[in-house]
């Protein structure tokens, strides 16, 4: 790819290159090591995304990010002392801790000698799991928009489209998922869609006619969702020049993909800010906590911040069921989708979709990062 001295360019050269979000040095079975302490994630400009999105202080979003980073390894601990007593984890913001469910009270010193905090509930992880398995079987009806495990309410939680909450094949599907076993009901206000968009000139990367983003780098290409592109299509960068190709793709059921990277192209670590943040280096790709923030930059939108609100959710689009998503508060709009979600320095999925706009707010998935990596045998790039 030619050189120039223009800013616009340069930016645009950065996300094609795979500046979205997380590929690393490391192999995909190492994803979760514990990021380098080389570079702080608390940069001005992240405070200030944070500040904006999320509502808070400069000095509280500094404090948010350094008790997550704490939660995130004390999770992992404190998982391995509960055993299979373990019923779920979840980071509070306000008092900045991670509570740990566990089913049996004789875990519970184990638990708490990790550093978070414990409650008793009925149900382990398992048991939850299984009944989310067993309503993943279900054919689910157009106003059921998503299921997840929520370890805090210590049920599987179905969220159902207001509008359509009487009717009667969502009544029958919520009769059939209670019979799986312990569930609740939510409404969301609107039916999950992906954030794929028509061509527009100047953005990051086309296929056909549809415009995306790029998620993370990998070495020999990036990570992307799967419903921006079939196996082989070719891919087209912001100035139209030619990149490589979908190598892999799968949606609906997932929705990832990677493309190839070539033809004068290259890849980088690093997401990219839209001026809102200093770009982003990618360091690992450590799983932040429920209730940890996150941030996401995409074509469209840019830079927004929110809270990773559930995990391992089941996102019931148009096209069909998507599994094993993560759900947060961060906004999205169509051109969005693939784009990097990140969580400090570490990278943590590629945009699926969504409800809303980042005018009125909403929610977007997220596709696991270390999922698409260990699916393909890729390798994150990391500074």
């Amino acid at each position: 790819m030619r050189r120039t001295t223009s800013l616009r360019t340069g930016l645009s050269a950065l996300l094609l290159l795979g500046t979205w979000a997380t590929a690393s040095a490391l192999p995909a079975s190492a994803a979760d090591a514990p990021a380098r302490s080389t570079e702080a994630p608390a940069s001005p400009g992240l405070l200030s995304a944070m500040q904006r999105d999320l509502g808070l202080t400069r000095d509280e979003a500094a404090a948010r990010l350094a008790a997550e980073k704490t939660a995130t390894a004390v999770e992992r601990k404190a998982r391995k002392a509960a055993g299979s007593a373990y019923g779920g984890s979840w980071f509070d913001a306000h008092s900045g801790e991670l509570t740990v469910a566990v089913t049996r009270a004789a875990h519970a010193d184990a638990v708490r000698a990790t550093g978070a905090t414990v409650r008793l509930v009925r149900y382990d992880a398992r048991q939850l799991d299984t009944a989310k398995r067993s309503i993943d079987a279900l054919p689910a009806p157009a106003g059921v928009g998503s299921w997840h495990v929520d370890p805090k309410a210590n049920k599987v939680v179905v969220n159902v489209v207001a509008a359509h909450r009487d009717d009667n094949d969502v009544r029958a599907f919520l009769s059939r998922a209670r019979q799986a076993g312990p569930v609740m009901v939510r409404q969301t206000p609107a039916a999950p869609r992906t954030f794929a968009a028509g061509t527009v000139g100047g953005d990051p990367y086309y296929t056909g006619n549809v415009r995306c983003s790029i998620g993370f780098s990998v070495h020999g290409g990036f990570v992307t969702a799967g419903h921006c592109g079939s196996p082989s299509s070719a891919v087209y960068g912001w100035d139209r020049s030619y990149i490589g190709n979908f190598q892999g793709s799968s949606f609906p059921g997932n929705d990832y993909a990677w493309v190839n990277v070539g033809s004068g192209w290259w890849t980088v670590p690093v997401v990219l800010g839209w001026g809102t943040v200093s770009d982003r280096l990618v360091r690992g790709s450590a799983e932040a906590p429920v209730g940890a923030s996150v941030c996401r930059s995409g074509s469209t939108t840019h830079w927004h911040c929110g809270t990773v609100l559930a995990k391992n959710e089941t996102v019931n689009y148009s096209q069909g069921a998507v599994h094993q998503m993560t759900k947060t508060s961060v906004c999205a709009e169509p051109g969005d989708s693939g784009g990097s979600f990140i969580s400090g320095d570490q990278a943590q999925g590629v945009t699926s979709g969504g409800w809303g706009n980042c005018g009125s707010g909403g929610e977007t998935w997220h596709q696991p990062v270390n999922e698409i990596l260990n699916r393909y045998g890729l390798t994150l790039h990391t500074a």
